[in-house]
């Protein structure tokens, strides 16, 4: 099936904090499946993305060293949490934390990945937005190589790992961490 990836509005939409994402993929990143939530802020139909690469979804202003740790990340079996700016089949954009899950039937079976989404908030966009240009930019004259020795560069001068950044960020507080885990789990034992 060919697939065309919508052009890019500036136009956002807003996540309700209590909607929850959740999407599926097999070993190689293809949807094998999505809910509700995914749906209707994505606006592809469970039928439309079944199959597809979990990449219709990646908007153009994201750096392509967030996915390449992403992926290190979890082909290595680690579970990892980044802060995403997403492209719906509208065009719009939309950010959200997504938590990655790794699920494994037996110890020899290929993975699967669990991704769970939820909104962030303003602090965290105005945050990240200058790093993640600042890591396009250098990707477009330099490479993905590049993008990442000065992603290693900016978290050493905090002195963060890239987990340390990313949870002081999106970390979720309150009622919405006590929910957001106890779906985590709920989805994590019916995979």
């Amino acid at each position: 099936m060919k697939f065309y990836r919508p052009l890019p509005i500036n136009q956002e939409i807003k996540i309700d904090s209590r909607t929850f994402i959740v999407s599926k993929t097999d070993y190689r990143g293809n949807i094998i499946y999505s809910n509700e939530a995914f749906s209707k802020i994505t606006g592809y139909t469970q039928s439309e993305i079944m199959g597809l690469s979990h990449n219709i979804v990646r908007h153009p202003d994201m750096p392509k060293a967030i996915f390449f740790l992403m992926w290190k990340r979890l082909k290595e079996g680690e579970n990892i949490q980044a802060l995403v700016k997403n492209l719906a089949k509208s065009g719009k954009y939309y950010w959200v934390s997504t938590d990655f899950e790794i699920y494994q039937d037996t110890p020899d079976s290929k993975p699967t990945y669990i991704a769970y989404r939820r909104s962030v908030s303003e602090n965290a966009i105005e945050e990240i937005e200058p790093l993640y240009v600042t890591l396009l930019e250098l990707e477009k004259a330099h490479g993905l190589e590049a993008s990442l020795l000065f992603l290693q560069g900016f978290l050493d001068e905090r002195h963060l790992t890239f987990d340390e950044y990313m949870s002081n960020l999106l970390k979720p507080k309150g009622i919405i961490a006590i929910i957001f885990n106890k779906m985590k789990s709920t989805l994590l034992h019916a995979a």
